[in-house]
């Protein structure tokens, strides 16, 4: 596909409006709440339709099909999509090493537009991926909502941060030299995003890597992958080359293992599961035959958050937050708040609060706007199942606690509650990522923050106190690489809340971060010698008789 510029290119920042968050819908407003029920119609009507791959501008058609189904309906398909092989691994690196001889020559200009162009087309049809990824994941409206915004901040973030990081210059300028710093793209990578945030944190690592003049194999995970292909369809309709993204839907270790070990792939950029997060970067680090360079990784490999509700909280608000961190999208979030750590004085009225608030859930459809839904798919149910007859033994199991059964065969699990919990027990310690919540007692600040840093992660957490002296204290002691004072620990806003973590929790990648691209790239120093300093040069040179 040819590439053409439709509308003037923005020569610098200056051409651009500052980035503003997307401001979220209003599901209250009869009008917002018509044009949802209209999107949700179409959408409908067009699920089940067969999605081809796409390696460089070719479609391919495979014998193994993936199918994706709506979790709270799975006899519902949503698409049919092809099943890429580990032979497919080398045709989808070769077209996007093809695509990057000319891709990587593109001015960052014409790539910034292609973004914009994009970012444009899921503001038109914003409704319309709200709809597909209720009907593909299980969220509700709102969450929802917020995943479409998310996406379409990544890409005007990351569109202004790449005309930002060209006009990257040297510290000083050195006398007699013409100084530069260009940060130049890698390769051809591989982007692997996940299941729960399958447009927002697909399109934000996509758009990261091809704004700074990389060229991609996307493999989308098996259980979102038509949200992919929906937006690798909006990437053609806005003139992206062939070549440059090449969409591979792959289940099983098969592709996504060859991709990862090809030695022409440059980095990998990851989103999911400490267990595969740990197998790329194994991969990754091994030097195959034929690779010239170091291998980078971009992983972000979830977490065991914890919100620390202190005796001198407003505990409404504390309890608010936690319930809309720990079960707003079912906890199927790796910033969900799993561990709430409660001052001993005030434990048994924010159980009592939590008991009223947490019964008061209302699950059902997604579809029709419940506030928790269905867990993705089966076997995540059996996993959380387990882990809560895992909680039965070592904890008071508060409410919840059991599959939910509906007409349509969802995947529910009903909002899980255990109090009384120790804080070396497994459901404190290991991430679960669905709808459970413990309660951890504490006895001061300093137990507190021992209890909440004692996991292998250190994603996200919280803090709800009215003491400046422990909000400090929590700034500089609470381990996590995003924390919150006096807010739940999910919700974070690119550009204003950075998002990556320390230890197990990946490699702090910071996405939607000023720093962000940067990993995406490599820097290049460039030194000039300046033409009338060498003739100086020459002229002394020979008055001393050199």
């Amino acid at each position: 596909m040819a590439f053409t510029m439709t509308t003037p290119s923005p020569a610098d920042l200056n051409s651009l409006p500052p980035f503003v968050n997307q401001p979220f819908l209003d599901f209250t407003d009869p009008e917002v709440k018509r044009t949802m029920l209209t999107a949700l119609a179409e959408v409908e009507s067009e699920l089940g339709r067969e999605y081809d791959m796409v390696i460089g501008g070719e479609r391919v058609r495979t014998a193994g099909k993936i199918t994706s189904v709506n979790p709270a309906r799975p006899a519902q398909v949503v698409g049919i999509h092809q099943r890429a092989e580990a032979e497919h691994a080398d045709p989808a690196v070769q077209a996007a090493l093809k695509a990057f001889a000319t891709w990587s020559r593109t001015t960052v200009q014409e790539r910034v537009e292609l973004l914009l162009r994009v970012s444009k087309l899921i503001q038109e049809r914003q409704y319309t991926f709200c709809a597909w990824l209720t009907f593909e994941v299980g969220k509700n409206w709102a969450e929802a909502d917020a995943d479409v915004g998310e996406c379409i901040d990544f890409i005007e973030f990351y569109a202004r941060e790449a005309l930002k990081l060209d006009t990257a210059t040297t510290p000083i300028a050195f006398p007699g030299e013409r100084n530069q710093l260009r940060y130049i793209p890698l390769g051809a990578g591989a982007v692997i995003p996940p299941w729960n945030f399958p447009f927002a944190i697909m399109a934000g690592m996509t758009a990261a890597a091809i704004v700074t003049g990389n060229t991609v194999v996307l493999k989308p995970s098996p259980d979102a992958p038509t949200l992919a292909a929906k937006f690798f369809e909006l990437l053609e309709e806005a003139g992206l080359p062939d070549g440059v993204v090449n969409f591979c839907p792959g289940e099983g270790p098969g592709f996504g293992s060859a991709v990862v070990a090809h030695p022409q792939i440059r980095f990998i950029a990851f989103t999911g599961s400490k267990k595969v997060g740990l197998e790329i970067h194994e991969s990754a680090a091994k030097t195959q035959p034929g690779q010239k360079f170091i291998k980078r990784t971009i992983l972000e490999m979830g977490g065991k958050d914890a919100i620390i509700v202190e005796r001198d909280a407003d505990l409404n608000a504390a309890v608010e937050g936690v319930v809309a961190a720990a079960f707003g999208f079912n906890g199927q979030k790796c910033s969900a708040c799993s561990r709430a750590i409660v001052d001993a004085e005030v434990y048994d009225s924010f159980v009592d609060q939590l008991r009223e608030r947490v019964s008061a859930i209302q699950q059902g459809p997604p579809a029709e706007n419940f506030f928790t839904g269905p867990v993705i798919n089966e076997v995540a149910r059996k996993r959380i199942l387990e882990y809560i007859e895992v909680g039965k033994t070592e904890a008071r199991l508060l409410l919840g606690g059991q599959a939910v059964e509906t007409p349509e065969n969802g995947f529910y699990v009903a909002p899980t509650v255990f109090v009384d919990a120790p804080p070396t027990a497994r459901i404190c310690l290991e991430e679960i990522f669905g709808p459970v919540l413990t309660v951890i007692k504490s006895n001061s600040l300093d137990e507190a923050l021992e209890i909440a840093n004692n996991t292998e992660y250190g994603l996200t957490g919280a803090i709800y106190t009215s003491s400046r002296e422990k909000l400090d204290r929590a700034r500089a002691e609470f381990h996590v690489g995003n924390l919150y004072l006096n807010r739940k620990c999910t919700g974070a806003m690119v550009g204003a809340h950075p998002f990556g973590g320390f230890n197990m929790s990946g490699t702090d990648s910071k996405a939607g971060g000023p720093d962000y691209l940067l990993l995406f790239s490599q820097g290049k120093t460039i030194a000039e010698k300046v033409a009338h300093v060498s003739k100086q040069a020459d002229e002394e040179e020979e008055r001393m008789g050199v």
